[in-house]
Protein backbone atom coordinates (compact mmCIF):
# COMPACT_ATOMS: atom_id res chain seq x y z
CA UNK A 1 0.00 0.00 0.00
CA UNK A 2 1.33 3.54 -0.65
CA UNK A 3 2.01 6.11 2.10
CA UNK A 4 2.59 9.52 1.54
CA UNK A 5 4.69 11.86 3.91
CA UNK A 6 6.60 15.13 3.82
CA UNK A 7 9.97 15.61 3.66
CA UNK A 8 11.56 18.46 6.43
CA UNK A 9 12.39 20.83 3.39
CA UNK A 10 8.47 20.29 1.79
CA UNK A 11 9.07 17.72 -0.96
CA UNK A 12 6.29 14.80 -0.76
CA UNK A 13 7.56 11.77 -0.93
CA UNK A 14 5.44 9.04 -1.55
CA UNK A 15 6.72 5.15 -0.93
CA UNK A 16 4.78 2.46 -3.09
CA UNK A 17 6.04 -1.34 -1.99
CA UNK A 18 6.18 -3.50 -4.75
CA UNK A 19 6.39 -7.60 -4.41
CA UNK A 20 7.90 -9.80 -6.89
CA UNK A 21 10.11 -7.29 -8.45
CA UNK A 22 13.80 -6.20 -8.18
CA UNK A 23 13.74 -3.01 -9.48
CA UNK A 24 13.00 0.06 -7.68
CA UNK A 25 12.54 3.67 -9.45
CA UNK A 26 13.06 6.76 -8.38
CA UNK A 27 10.90 9.47 -9.88
CA UNK A 28 10.28 13.02 -9.34
CA UNK A 29 7.70 15.18 -11.05
CA UNK A 30 7.13 18.74 -10.94
CA UNK A 31 3.49 20.20 -11.57
CA UNK A 32 4.99 22.98 -14.08
CA UNK A 33 5.16 22.70 -18.07
CA UNK A 34 4.34 24.53 -21.08
CA UNK A 35 0.40 26.17 -20.04
CA UNK A 36 2.75 28.00 -17.67
CA UNK A 37 4.41 29.58 -20.15
CA UNK A 38 4.02 33.02 -21.76
CA UNK A 39 4.63 33.71 -25.57
CA UNK A 40 8.33 35.12 -25.63
CA UNK A 41 9.57 31.89 -23.53
CA UNK A 42 7.71 29.22 -25.02
CA UNK A 43 9.26 25.89 -25.01
CA UNK A 44 11.19 27.15 -21.91
CA UNK A 45 10.12 23.73 -19.58
CA UNK A 46 10.66 21.22 -21.95
CA UNK A 47 14.13 23.56 -22.79
CA UNK A 48 14.83 23.38 -18.59
CA UNK A 49 14.99 19.46 -18.85
CA UNK A 50 17.13 19.31 -20.97
CA UNK A 51 19.57 21.39 -19.32
CA UNK A 52 18.98 18.78 -16.12
CA UNK A 53 21.11 16.54 -18.54
CA UNK A 54 23.84 19.20 -19.53
CA UNK A 55 26.29 18.88 -16.60
CA UNK A 56 26.44 19.31 -12.44
CA UNK A 57 29.19 20.76 -10.24
CA UNK A 58 29.96 16.78 -9.24
CA UNK A 59 29.05 15.71 -12.42
CA UNK A 60 30.68 18.22 -14.99
CA UNK A 61 29.16 16.78 -18.13
CA UNK A 62 26.64 15.11 -19.72
CA UNK A 63 28.63 12.34 -20.29
CA UNK A 64 29.27 12.00 -16.77
CA UNK A 65 25.74 11.53 -15.89
CA UNK A 66 24.89 9.26 -18.56
CA UNK A 67 27.99 7.18 -18.45
CA UNK A 68 27.34 5.83 -15.02
CA UNK A 69 23.67 5.17 -15.61
CA UNK A 70 24.50 3.16 -18.71
CA UNK A 71 27.39 1.24 -16.51
CA UNK A 72 24.25 0.66 -13.89
CA UNK A 73 21.99 -1.05 -16.60
CA UNK A 74 19.69 1.82 -15.19
CA UNK A 75 16.41 2.84 -17.71
CA UNK A 76 16.05 6.61 -17.58
CA UNK A 77 14.28 9.51 -18.92
CA UNK A 78 13.03 13.00 -18.88
CA UNK A 79 9.48 14.41 -20.19
CA UNK A 80 7.63 17.44 -20.27
CA UNK A 81 3.76 17.98 -20.28
CA UNK A 82 1.57 20.91 -20.69
CA UNK A 83 0.84 20.55 -16.77
CA UNK A 84 3.95 18.59 -15.61
CA UNK A 85 7.48 17.81 -16.15
CA UNK A 86 9.18 14.07 -14.62
CA UNK A 87 12.91 12.94 -14.22
CA UNK A 88 13.34 9.22 -13.19
CA UNK A 89 15.47 6.42 -13.08
CA UNK A 90 14.39 2.80 -12.89
CA UNK A 91 17.56 0.79 -11.57
CA UNK A 92 18.36 -2.78 -9.98
CA UNK A 93 17.19 -2.37 -6.40
CA UNK A 94 21.00 -2.84 -5.23
CA UNK A 95 22.16 0.18 -7.19
CA UNK A 96 19.23 2.12 -5.95
CA UNK A 97 21.56 4.34 -4.14
CA UNK A 98 22.43 5.53 -7.93
CA UNK A 99 19.39 7.06 -8.46
CA UNK A 100 18.74 9.21 -5.17
CA UNK A 101 22.32 10.63 -5.63
CA UNK A 102 21.94 11.28 -9.65
CA UNK A 103 18.49 12.58 -9.74
CA UNK A 104 18.77 14.94 -6.63
CA UNK A 105 22.18 16.64 -8.27
CA UNK A 106 20.63 17.05 -11.34
CA UNK A 107 17.61 18.90 -9.98
CA UNK A 108 19.41 21.02 -6.99
CA UNK A 109 22.76 21.15 -8.63
CA UNK A 110 22.81 21.59 -12.21
CA UNK A 111 25.52 23.35 -13.43
CA UNK A 112 23.41 25.82 -16.39
CA UNK A 113 26.22 26.86 -18.42
CA UNK A 114 25.75 29.78 -20.90
CA UNK A 115 27.79 27.37 -23.57
CA UNK A 116 25.88 24.33 -22.77
CA UNK A 117 22.46 26.42 -23.20
CA UNK A 118 22.85 27.72 -26.53
CA UNK A 119 24.48 24.54 -27.87
CA UNK A 120 21.64 22.63 -26.64
CA UNK A 121 19.36 25.07 -28.47
CA UNK A 122 20.80 23.06 -31.78
CA UNK A 123 19.40 19.43 -30.41
CA UNK A 124 16.22 20.90 -29.32
CA UNK A 125 15.25 22.57 -32.79
CA UNK A 126 15.80 19.03 -34.56
CA UNK A 127 13.47 17.56 -31.91
CA UNK A 128 10.97 20.11 -32.68
CA UNK A 129 11.61 19.37 -36.46
CA UNK A 130 11.36 15.54 -35.70
CA UNK A 131 8.59 16.01 -34.68
CA UNK A 132 7.03 18.30 -37.28
CA UNK A 133 8.27 15.65 -40.17
CA UNK A 134 6.12 13.01 -38.37
CA UNK A 135 2.51 13.34 -39.49
CA UNK A 136 1.35 11.19 -36.89
CA UNK A 137 3.04 12.76 -33.69
CA UNK A 138 2.50 15.99 -35.31
CA UNK A 139 -1.21 15.53 -35.74
CA UNK A 140 -2.26 16.33 -31.81
CA UNK A 141 -0.17 19.37 -32.22
CA UNK A 142 -1.98 21.10 -35.12
CA UNK A 143 -5.62 19.65 -33.54
CA UNK A 144 -4.87 21.08 -30.04
CA UNK A 145 -3.88 24.52 -31.64
CA UNK A 146 -7.25 24.49 -33.36
CA UNK A 147 -8.97 23.57 -30.21
CA UNK A 148 -7.61 25.94 -27.59
CA UNK A 149 -6.05 28.47 -29.83
CA UNK A 150 -3.41 31.00 -29.78
CA UNK A 151 -2.72 30.32 -25.87
CA UNK A 152 -0.39 28.22 -23.60
CA UNK A 153 -2.38 24.52 -23.93
CA UNK A 154 -2.71 25.63 -28.04
CA UNK A 155 0.96 25.89 -28.22
CA UNK A 156 3.50 23.08 -28.80
CA UNK A 157 5.46 21.62 -25.24
CA UNK A 158 8.38 22.19 -26.93
CA UNK A 159 7.93 26.22 -28.91
CA UNK A 160 8.70 27.18 -31.97
CA UNK A 161 12.34 27.47 -33.27
CA UNK A 162 12.52 31.08 -32.71
CA UNK A 163 11.54 31.27 -29.30
CA UNK A 164 13.91 28.11 -28.02
CA UNK A 165 16.86 30.38 -30.02
CA UNK A 166 15.43 33.60 -28.47
CA UNK A 167 15.79 31.99 -24.77
CA UNK A 168 18.56 33.82 -22.53
CA UNK A 169 20.45 32.09 -19.92
CA UNK A 170 18.66 34.41 -17.26
CA UNK A 171 15.39 33.86 -18.16
CA UNK A 172 15.99 29.73 -17.78
CA UNK A 173 17.59 30.29 -14.65
CA UNK A 174 14.85 32.44 -13.00
CA UNK A 175 12.35 30.22 -14.27
CA UNK A 176 14.09 27.12 -13.16
CA UNK A 177 14.62 29.05 -9.45
CA UNK A 178 10.52 29.43 -9.22
CA UNK A 179 9.31 26.65 -10.48
CA UNK A 180 11.84 23.84 -8.99
CA UNK A 181 11.13 24.49 -5.33
CA UNK A 182 11.01 21.95 -3.28
CA UNK A 183 7.90 22.30 -1.94
CA UNK A 184 6.69 21.74 -5.83
CA UNK A 185 8.16 18.63 -6.24
CA UNK A 186 6.60 15.44 -5.57
CA UNK A 187 9.26 12.18 -4.88
CA UNK A 188 8.14 8.97 -5.54
CA UNK A 189 9.80 5.57 -5.13
CA UNK A 190 8.07 2.38 -6.25
CA UNK A 191 9.27 -1.24 -6.62
CA UNK A 192 11.66 -3.24 -4.11
CA UNK A 193 12.09 -1.01 -1.30
CA UNK A 194 14.06 -1.85 1.96
CA UNK A 195 15.68 -0.16 4.78
CA UNK A 196 17.95 1.55 2.45
CA UNK A 197 15.32 3.95 2.03
CA UNK A 198 15.39 6.33 5.06
CA UNK A 199 19.31 6.95 4.16
CA UNK A 200 18.96 7.54 0.51
CA UNK A 201 16.43 10.38 1.42
CA UNK A 202 19.77 12.28 2.57
CA UNK A 203 19.79 13.08 -1.40
CA UNK A 204 16.83 14.98 -1.26
CA UNK A 205 17.13 16.78 2.27
CA UNK A 206 20.68 18.29 1.80
CA UNK A 207 22.04 21.98 1.82
CA UNK A 208 21.69 21.39 -2.15
CA UNK A 209 18.14 21.42 -1.95
CA UNK A 210 17.97 24.42 0.05
CA UNK A 211 19.44 26.73 -2.54
CA UNK A 212 16.68 27.79 -4.45
CA UNK A 213 15.71 31.40 -2.49
CA UNK A 214 13.81 32.66 -5.60
CA UNK A 215 11.07 35.01 -4.54
CA UNK A 216 8.60 33.75 -7.10
CA UNK A 217 7.39 30.40 -7.31
CA UNK A 218 5.48 28.72 -10.00
CA UNK A 219 2.62 26.84 -7.90
CA UNK A 220 0.69 24.01 -9.98
CA UNK A 221 -2.33 26.66 -10.27
CA UNK A 222 -0.48 29.14 -11.84
CA UNK A 223 -2.03 28.87 -14.89
CA UNK A 224 -5.15 30.64 -16.65
CA UNK A 225 -8.05 28.30 -17.26
CA UNK A 226 -9.55 27.50 -20.56
CA UNK A 227 -13.20 28.28 -21.19
CA UNK A 228 -15.10 26.73 -24.44
CA UNK A 229 -16.08 29.95 -26.50
CA UNK A 230 -20.28 30.75 -25.21
CA UNK A 231 -21.41 30.53 -29.09
CA UNK A 232 -19.96 27.89 -31.02
CA UNK A 233 -17.17 28.67 -33.98
CA UNK A 234 -18.04 28.57 -37.62
CA UNK A 235 -17.29 25.15 -38.67
CA UNK A 236 -15.12 26.57 -40.52
CA UNK A 237 -12.99 27.84 -37.36
CA UNK A 238 -13.63 24.63 -36.31
CA UNK A 239 -11.11 22.86 -39.39
CA UNK A 240 -7.67 23.03 -40.23
CA UNK A 241 -5.15 21.48 -42.29
CA UNK A 242 -1.41 21.28 -42.69
CA UNK A 243 -0.73 21.09 -46.66
CA UNK A 244 2.11 18.40 -47.12
CA UNK A 245 2.75 16.12 -49.28
CA UNK A 246 2.18 12.70 -48.48
CA UNK A 247 0.95 9.35 -49.22
CA UNK A 248 -1.50 9.36 -46.97
CA UNK A 249 -3.90 12.10 -45.37
CA UNK A 250 -3.95 11.62 -41.58
CA UNK A 251 -7.08 12.67 -39.54
CA UNK A 252 -8.53 13.93 -36.59
CA UNK A 253 -12.38 14.45 -35.83
CA UNK A 254 -12.81 15.76 -32.33
CA UNK A 255 -15.18 17.10 -29.97
CA UNK A 256 -15.61 19.26 -26.79
CA UNK A 257 -14.89 16.57 -23.88
CA UNK A 258 -14.32 15.91 -19.95
CA UNK A 259 -11.44 17.64 -17.66
CA UNK A 260 -9.64 15.44 -15.83
CA UNK A 261 -11.42 14.94 -12.56
CA UNK A 262 -15.22 14.42 -14.31
CA UNK A 263 -17.40 11.91 -12.38
CA UNK A 264 -18.15 10.80 -16.14
CA UNK A 265 -14.36 9.83 -16.93
CA UNK A 266 -14.80 6.70 -16.57
CA UNK A 267 -17.99 6.32 -18.53
CA UNK A 268 -15.64 8.24 -20.78
CA UNK A 269 -13.02 5.16 -20.83
CA UNK A 270 -15.72 2.72 -21.95
CA UNK A 271 -17.09 4.45 -24.50
CA UNK A 272 -13.63 4.98 -26.28
CA UNK A 273 -12.79 2.01 -25.60
CA UNK A 274 -16.37 0.46 -27.81
CA UNK A 275 -15.83 2.70 -30.29
CA UNK A 276 -11.84 2.47 -31.14
CA UNK A 277 -10.18 0.73 -28.38
CA UNK A 278 -8.79 -2.14 -30.22
CA UNK A 279 -8.85 -4.35 -33.04
CA UNK A 280 -12.38 -5.66 -32.41
CA UNK A 281 -13.63 -1.89 -31.65
CA UNK A 282 -16.52 -0.72 -33.90
CA UNK A 283 -14.52 1.20 -35.72
CA UNK A 284 -11.95 -0.84 -36.20
CA UNK A 285 -13.76 -3.28 -38.33
CA UNK A 286 -15.97 -0.86 -39.95
CA UNK A 287 -13.19 1.35 -41.17
CA UNK A 288 -10.43 -1.24 -41.83
CA UNK A 289 -11.44 -4.64 -41.38
CA UNK A 290 -15.07 -4.49 -44.00
CA UNK A 291 -13.82 -1.52 -46.31
CA UNK A 292 -10.45 -1.57 -45.88
CA UNK A 293 -10.08 2.25 -45.59
CA UNK A 294 -7.23 2.81 -43.01
CA UNK A 295 -4.55 1.17 -41.33
CA UNK A 296 -4.55 2.88 -38.08
CA UNK A 297 -8.04 4.06 -36.57
CA UNK A 298 -8.35 4.80 -33.00
CA UNK A 299 -10.04 6.76 -30.47
CA UNK A 300 -8.40 8.79 -27.69
CA UNK A 301 -8.92 11.87 -24.94
CA UNK A 302 -6.72 14.21 -23.61
CA UNK A 303 -7.81 15.41 -20.17
CA UNK A 304 -6.32 18.35 -18.67
CA UNK A 305 -7.87 19.91 -15.03
CA UNK A 306 -10.01 22.49 -16.71
CA UNK A 307 -11.25 20.78 -19.92
CA UNK A 308 -10.66 18.08 -22.47
CA UNK A 309 -11.31 16.49 -25.69
CA UNK A 310 -12.35 13.06 -27.23
CA UNK A 311 -11.54 12.28 -30.89
CA UNK A 312 -11.33 9.88 -33.56
CA UNK A 313 -7.65 9.74 -35.40
CA UNK A 314 -7.09 7.99 -38.77
CA UNK A 315 -4.10 7.73 -41.57
CA UNK A 316 -5.87 7.11 -44.84
CA UNK A 317 -6.05 7.53 -48.68
CA UNK A 318 -6.95 11.11 -48.87
CA UNK A 319 -9.02 9.53 -52.12
CA UNK A 320 -11.44 8.06 -49.84
CA UNK A 321 -11.08 10.63 -47.07
CA UNK A 322 -15.07 10.90 -47.68
CA UNK A 323 -15.99 7.23 -47.79
CA UNK A 324 -14.22 6.85 -44.16
CA UNK A 325 -15.60 9.82 -42.86
CA UNK A 326 -18.96 8.84 -43.83
CA UNK A 327 -18.55 5.64 -41.83
CA UNK A 328 -16.99 7.71 -38.64
CA UNK A 329 -20.16 9.43 -38.41
CA UNK A 330 -22.77 6.77 -38.83
CA UNK A 331 -20.87 4.98 -35.88
CA UNK A 332 -20.43 8.26 -34.04
CA UNK A 333 -24.40 8.32 -34.44
CA UNK A 334 -24.94 4.92 -34.15
CA UNK A 335 -23.25 4.70 -30.23
CA UNK A 336 -25.57 7.93 -29.86
CA UNK A 337 -28.83 6.61 -30.92
CA UNK A 338 -28.34 2.79 -29.95
CA UNK A 339 -27.98 1.59 -26.81
CA UNK A 340 -24.41 -0.46 -26.74
CA UNK A 341 -24.92 -4.34 -26.28
CA UNK A 342 -24.10 -5.86 -22.72
CA UNK A 343 -21.51 -8.04 -24.29
CA UNK A 344 -19.19 -4.47 -25.56
CA UNK A 345 -19.95 -3.21 -21.68
CA UNK A 346 -18.20 -6.35 -20.30
CA UNK A 347 -15.43 -7.06 -22.92
CA UNK A 348 -14.74 -3.12 -23.02
CA UNK A 349 -14.45 -3.20 -19.12
CA UNK A 350 -12.28 -6.47 -19.36
CA UNK A 351 -9.81 -4.59 -21.90
CA UNK A 352 -9.37 -1.95 -19.85
CA UNK A 353 -8.77 -3.99 -16.78
CA UNK A 354 -6.78 -6.30 -18.61
CA UNK A 355 -4.53 -3.29 -20.31
CA UNK A 356 -4.11 -1.06 -17.07
CA UNK A 357 -3.19 -4.52 -14.88
CA UNK A 358 -0.46 -5.44 -17.23
CA UNK A 359 0.88 -2.07 -17.54
CA UNK A 360 0.81 -1.43 -13.33
CA UNK A 361 3.45 -4.09 -13.48
CA UNK A 362 5.82 -1.96 -14.43
CA UNK A 363 7.55 -0.22 -10.97
CA UNK A 364 8.05 3.25 -13.55
CA UNK A 365 4.11 3.30 -14.57
CA UNK A 366 3.32 3.08 -10.78
CA UNK A 367 5.54 6.07 -9.81
CA UNK A 368 3.80 8.09 -12.44
CA UNK A 369 0.55 7.03 -11.73
CA UNK A 370 0.94 8.07 -7.93
CA UNK A 371 2.79 11.20 -8.63
CA UNK A 372 0.25 12.36 -10.96
CA UNK A 373 -2.71 11.11 -8.75
CA UNK A 374 -1.36 13.36 -5.95
CA UNK A 375 -0.75 16.12 -7.84
CA UNK A 376 -3.80 16.32 -10.07
CA UNK A 377 -6.90 13.97 -8.87
CA UNK A 378 -9.34 15.30 -6.74
CA UNK A 379 -8.65 12.28 -4.32
CA UNK A 380 -5.74 10.28 -4.64
CA UNK A 381 -6.43 6.48 -5.97
CA UNK A 382 -5.08 3.29 -6.70
CA UNK A 383 -5.49 1.66 -9.97
CA UNK A 384 -7.18 -1.05 -8.74
CA UNK A 385 -10.00 1.35 -7.16
CA UNK A 386 -10.34 3.31 -10.29
CA UNK A 387 -10.93 -0.28 -11.75
CA UNK A 388 -14.10 -0.69 -9.48
CA UNK A 389 -15.51 2.50 -10.76
CA UNK A 390 -15.14 1.39 -14.25
CA UNK A 391 -16.91 -1.98 -13.27
CA UNK A 392 -19.73 0.12 -12.15
CA UNK A 393 -20.56 1.83 -15.55
CA UNK A 394 -24.20 0.21 -16.77
CA UNK A 395 -24.97 0.51 -20.75
CA UNK A 396 -27.33 3.72 -20.02
CA UNK A 397 -24.47 5.73 -18.50
CA UNK A 398 -22.52 4.53 -21.96
CA UNK A 399 -25.20 6.53 -24.15
CA UNK A 400 -25.83 9.41 -22.01
CA UNK A 401 -21.91 10.45 -22.44
CA UNK A 402 -22.12 9.73 -25.93
CA UNK A 403 -24.92 12.03 -26.33
CA UNK A 404 -22.74 14.63 -24.32
CA UNK A 405 -19.58 14.55 -26.58
CA UNK A 406 -20.70 13.22 -29.89
CA UNK A 407 -22.74 16.46 -30.93
CA UNK A 408 -21.43 16.85 -34.45
CA UNK A 409 -22.79 20.55 -34.50
CA UNK A 410 -19.42 20.68 -31.87
CA UNK A 411 -17.40 18.29 -34.65
CA UNK A 412 -13.57 19.61 -35.24
CA UNK A 413 -11.07 18.63 -37.51
CA UNK A 414 -7.37 18.56 -38.14
CA UNK A 415 -5.22 16.84 -40.97
CA UNK A 416 -2.32 17.21 -42.49
CA UNK A 417 -1.26 15.87 -45.90
CA UNK A 418 -2.54 16.80 -49.72
CA UNK A 419 -6.37 17.28 -49.01
CA UNK A 420 -8.09 20.82 -49.20
CA UNK A 421 -9.77 22.89 -46.00
CA UNK A 422 -12.65 23.63 -47.84
CA UNK A 423 -13.14 19.87 -49.12
CA UNK A 424 -12.98 18.65 -45.56
CA UNK A 425 -15.21 21.33 -44.27
CA UNK A 426 -18.01 19.88 -47.18
CA UNK A 427 -17.70 16.77 -45.82
CA UNK A 428 -18.36 17.38 -42.62
CA UNK A 429 -21.68 19.43 -42.94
Amino acid sequence: MYKVQKLKNKITLITVPLTGTKATTVLVMIPVGSRYEHSKISGISHFVEHVMFKGTHKRPTAQDISRVLDAAGADYNAFTNKDYTGYYVKIDSAKQTLAFDLISDMLFNSKFEAVEIEKEKGPIVEELRMYEDNPTMNLDTVYEKLLFGDCPLGWDVGGTEKTVRGITHEEMWNYYQAAYQPGNMVLVVAGKIDNRLKNNLKFFVNEDSKKNKSKQTIKKDNFKKFVWPKSVPTLNERVTVKAKKLDQSHVIVGFPGLPLNHADKYTLSVLLNILGGGMSSRLFVEVREKRGLAYMVRTASSNYRDVGTAYIQAGLDPARLSEALQVIRAELRRIVDEPVTAKELADAKSSISGRMTLGMEECNAQAEWFAKQFLFADKMQTYEEVLKKIDKVRIKDVQRVAKKIFDWKQVRAAAIGTVKKEDLIKLLK
